[in-house]
C-alpha cells in the first residue's frame, strides 16, 4: 500500500515534466500535443459508458488484436467496446481498422486525477490489458470499483522479470488485482507467479499473434501495393526498422547489390517522425530513393521507402526474403515474424529477438528462420552487415531453400493458432460473474 501510494505522489509530482515531454516529442510529430486533455482524463461526452474497455498501446499491439477486438464486435453487440492507445500511430490504426464499430480515446497518463476522471466517465465492466502493460494506478482503481481486470497475451521476459523484481511491492499487488492472468506460454506463465501472480489466477492460453489471417481488406491493399513493383525485381524488405538499423541494412545493400545488382529494397521505418531522416540517409549513401507517399511506379530506384501506415503486412505478401527490424542493437527486442510467416516468406532476424522468445524457439526448431550470431554487443557494424548480407545473397541464390524456409514458417503460424477463442471464453466468465 506504501509502494502505491509513493507511485501516486511521485507520478502526480511529475505531471508538469510529463506535459513537457510530449510536447517536446511533439515537435517531430505533432499529433502528441494534441488530444492532451484526453491524456489528462477528460473524455469526450460521446464515449458511451458501460462497456469494455481494450487497451492496445500502439500499432503493433491495434494490429495483434484486431481478430480478438472483431470477435468482441460480434459476440457483444450491445455493449460498447472501448479501444485506448497511448501512441498517435496507434489512434490512427484503430480508426483506420475499426470506423466507428469501436470507440476510441488515449488511455489517460496513470495519475490517481486523471484515470479516476476516465473511470466516472467510461465506466467500464471489464477493463483488458495486454502483455506487459501495467498501469498500477489505474489497475487498483478498478479494483477498488469492483471492474473486472483481464490481461492478455501475457509477456514477461527474463529481463523484464529482473527488472520488474526491483519493483515488486509495487508490481506484486498489481498482478494480485486482475481476475484472470492469460499467457503467451508456460514459461510466461512461470515468471509472472515468480513475480507474485497468483497460480490460480494464471493460465497459459497461448499467444493471440498467431491468430492472423489473409482476409479480403489484406488482399485488396496487396494488390494495390503490388501495381507499384516491377514483376522482375527480387524484393528485399527490412521492416519495423529503429534509429541504426537502417545504417546497417544499407552497408549491408551495397554488398548485396555487387551480387545482384536489380535487388529493391524496401525499409519500413517503426515511427512516422523518422520517415523523413531515413529517406535522407538513402539519399545521402548514393541510392536512387522512391517513396509510398510519391505514388509513383518504381523503375530503376533502388530503394522504396514505405512512409504509410497500416501497409506493412500487405506488403510482406510482395517480398522475396524478409528482415525483421528491432533485433540487431541489442536493446529493442525485435518485432513479431508471425506476420511475414503467414505468406510462407523466408524471415532472417537479428540476434535479440528476446520479445519473442517461445516463438524463436518453435521456428527454429521447424527450421522455419534464419537467426543471425553475431551479436551488437560484441562486434562491429561492418560484421554484422557482412553477416546479414551473406544470409540474404544465400538465400537469394536459393529458391528452393526460400520456399521450404517459407513453408516451415507458415507451418509454425497454423500450429499455433486458437488463443483467441480462450481468451474469449475468460471475457465471457468474467461478464458473467
Amino acid at each position: 500500500m506504501f509502494a502505491l501510494l509513493f507511485y501516486r505522489i511521485l507520478l502526480l509530482s511529475l505531471l508538469p515534466i510529463v506535459l513537457i515531454a510530449l510536447l517536446l516529442r511533439s515537435k517531430n510529430n505533432k499529433q502528441y500535443r494534441q488530444r492532451i486533455s484526453e491524456r489528462l482524463g477528460f473524455i469526450s461526452n460521446s464515449i458511451k459508458p458501460d462497456g469494455i474497455v481494450v487497451h492496445a498501446a500502439s500499432v503493433g499491439e491495434v494490429l495483434a488484436l484486431k481478430p480478438f477486438i472483431n470477435e468482441l464486435l460480434t459476440n457483444y453487440p450491445a455493449l460498447a467496446i472501448t479501444v485506448t492507445t497511448f501512441t498517435p500511430t496507434g489512434s490512427a490504426q484503430v480508426k483506420k481498422l475499426f470506423g466507428n464499430s469501436v470507440q476510441h480515446c488515449y488511455l489517460p497518463l496513470d495519475i490517481f486525477p486523471c484515470t479516476w476522471l476516465f473511470l466516472q466517465r467510461v465506466k467500464p465492466q471489464l477493463v483488458i490489458f495486454m502483455e506487459t502493460e501495467l498501469w498500477p494506478n489505474l489497475i487498483a482503481q478498478c479494483h477498488h470499483k469492483k471492474i473486472k481486470l483481464l490481461l492478455i497475451n501475457g509477456r514477461l521476459s527474463k529481463k523484464s522479470l529482473h527488472s520488474y523484481s526491483k519493483l515488486k511491492a509495487l508490481i506484486t499487488p498489481c498482478l494480485q488485482r486482475f481476475d484472470t492472468i492469460l499467457t503467451q506460454s508456460q514459461q510466461n506463465l512461470a515468471h509472472f507467479i515468480q513475480l507474485g501472480a497468483r497460480s490460480e489466477q494464471c493460465l497459459n492460453s497461448g499467444n493471440v499473434k498467431f491468430d492472423i489471417s489473409i482476409n479480403d481488406e489484406l488482399a485488396q491493399k496487396q494488390t494495390e501495393l503490388a501495381q507499384y513493383i516491377p514483376n522482375h525485381r527480387k524484393t528485399w524488405i527490412v521492416a519495423s526498422t529503429h534509429q541504426g538499423d537502417e545504417k546497417l541494412a544499407l552497408l549491408a545493400f551495397t554488398k548485396i547489390l555487387a551480387h545482384f545488382p536489380q535487388l529493391l529494397l524496401v525499409l519500413v521505418p517503426r515511427h512516422p517522425e523518422r520517415f523523413q531522416s531515413v529517406a535522407e540517409q538513402c539519399q545521402k549513401q548514393g541510392f536512387s530513393t522512391i517513396k509510398r507517399s510519391d505514388k509513383k511506379v518504381i523503375n530503376d530506384e533502388n530503394i522504396w521507402l514505405l512512409d504509410s501506415l497500416g501497409e506493412l503486412m500487405a506488403t510482406f505478401a510482395l517480398g522475396d526474403i524478409i528482415t525483421m527490424g528491432g533485433s540487431f542493437s541489442g536493446s529493442i527486442g525485435g518485432h513479431n515474424p508471425l506476420e511475414p510467416a503467414l505468406f510462407k516468406k523466408p524471415i532472417i532476424v537479428g540476434n535479440d529477438m528476446s520479445n519473442f522468445t517461445e516463438v524463436m524457439q518453435q521456428m527454429q526448431h521447424e527450421n522455419g528462420i534464419v537467426q543471425l550470431k553475431t551479436p551488437a554487443t560484441t562486434t562491429s557494424i561492418d560484421e554484422q552487415a557482412d553477416e546479414l548480407a551473406n544470409s540474404v545473397i544465400k538465400l537469394l541464390s536459393a529458391p528452393e531453400q526460400q520456399h521450404i524456409l517459407g513453408q516451415h514458417a507458415y507451418n509454425v503460424v497454423l500450429a499455433n493458432q486458437g488463443a483467441t477463442q480462450t481468451t474469449l471464453q475468460q471475457v465471457q466468465s468474467l461478464l458473467n460473474q
